[in-house]
């Protein structure tokens, strides 16, 4: 069986590493991995403003007043930073962006006409993780996350749910990665949990509600809520088939009445609204995980940090080959030469045996304009005209997804 550890793989194909002086579940991203982090980042953004969603920022940093009035210092301070002393008031860095974007939705006047106002962002946040369960990209101390937070009526509240759980899952379709399964999320025993029998029993029966117009199996346990309300939880496996969570959708009614969340209905009068959580893959840094070991390393050609390979077969064609390399990247592709200097035009394939597109071009190829092209699945589609090839690639990338190639 192949190793399919992230973190080896992460090292082998330069993607992040991580030094001590920088500290534990700090990882760092190397430029692969940054055109990796932000290609993925770049999709989500597009795929929210796609559904509605304004995009917002937030600090890092908050006062410890706002998470007392969220919630967070009474139920979930052991995994936040101690404060910081900053002229004389106490600041946090924040261990979640839900009660920022509060502050965001009741910084202005809410008609019921504005209604649903889907706010999202890609936002850091921090967590005091034990140093016991660090690791690599999957446990980490500080997260870049895809959050997003929904504020509507609460008559709204399902319909804006299910259609979260429908992103997500087009997302894991373009993404080529599987929900091991669906969970509902419920409080357990002990405290941890806010008080309020009426609203977590309001919540669960509508994510039950969403759960069951969308069609999609479910197990509902107790003991994975959220201190505030239920949520559904989008679970994955690695290839130990170990699990965890990387996608989320709630229904908070907990939040809007803490913060004193207003809008004004039809009557004139002022409502509260419900405050929809979700997000759609979950922290950067997991993300990028899983889809490492989902994938070994392979990446979905939209995705992988570098999509073509262009491999002269002598250096008589290499200045050809660097114009092939230009054309493709105005055409917005992420594309390199592999020449003679690095070593047989095997070894070079081998090389590059996780790039989506290997072009080989010999002295026939480069005097006619042609490509000899091999997929990296295997396949050799034949020798094709540099422009026809170029486009077909480039339409691979645009429609996503996970196919190399597809028929003329």
């Amino acid at each position: 069986m192949r190793d399919l550890d992230h973190r080896r793989l992460g090292r082998e194909l330069g993607l992040f590493d991580t030094d001590p002086l920088m500290g534990a579940g700090l990882p760092y991203w190397l430029p692969d991995g940054a055109v990796v982090r932000h290609t993925l980042e770049e999709y989500v953004r597009e795929a929210e403003r796609a559904a509605g969603y304004r995009h917002v920022y937030s600090p890092v940093l908050g006062k410890r007043e706002l998470y007392e009035l969220s919630g967070h210092w009474d139920h979930y301070r052991d995994d936040m930073y101690p404060p910081m002393d900053v002229g004389g008031e106490q600041m946090l860095l924040r261990p979640s962006l839900c009660p920022h974007h509060a502050l965001i939705f009741r910084s202005r006047t809410r008609s019921h006409r504005d209604l649903p106002f889907r706010m999202a962002e890609l936002g850091g946040m921090y967590r005091s993780e034990r140093s016991g369960v660090l690791g690599g990209l999957t446990r980490v101390r500080a997260i870049q996350l895809n959050d997003a937070h929904i504020f509507c009526t609460p008559d709204q509240a399902v319909e804006e749910a299910a259609g979260a759980l429908g992103l997500i899952s087009r997302a894991y379709a373009d993404l080529g990665i599987r929900a091991a399964r669906h969970r509902l999320s419920l409080p357990g025993g002990g405290g941890k949990y806010v008080a309020d029998p009426a609203l977590w029993r309001r919540a669960t029966a509508l994510l039950r509600e969403v759960l069951e117009a969308s069609g999609v199996p479910y197990e509902a346990v107790e003991g994975e809520a959220a201190f505030y309300g239920p949520k559904i939880d989008v679970q994955i496996t690695d290839p130990a088939g170990r699990e965890s969570t990387l996608s989320t959708v709630q229904i908070d009614f907990h939040q809007p009445e803490r913060f004193g969340l207003r809008y004004t209905g039809p009557d004139g009068a002022r409502h509260r609204p419900a405050m929809v959580h979700r997000s759609v893959i979950g922290s950067v840094e997991r993300a990028v995980a899983h889809l490492l070991e989902e994938h070994g390393g392979a990446f979905p050609p939209w995705l992988a940090p570098l999509q073509l390979v262009v491999l002269p077969v002598g250096e008589e064609q290499e200045e050809y080959a660097h114009a092939v390399v230009r054309e493709a990247v105005a055409l917005g592709l992420r594309a390199e030469v592999s020449g003679r200097a690095e070593g047989s035009l095997g070894s070079r394939i081998r090389r590059s045996r996780l790039v989506p597109y290997q072009a080989v071009m010999g002295a026939r190829e480069a005097e006619d304009g042609m490509l000899a092209v091999r997929l990296r699945d295997g396949r050799r589609p034949g020798v094709l005209p540099v422009a026809e090839f170029l486009r077909r690639v480039e339409g691979r990338v645009r429609a996503r997804g996970t196919a190399l190639w597809e028929p003329a």
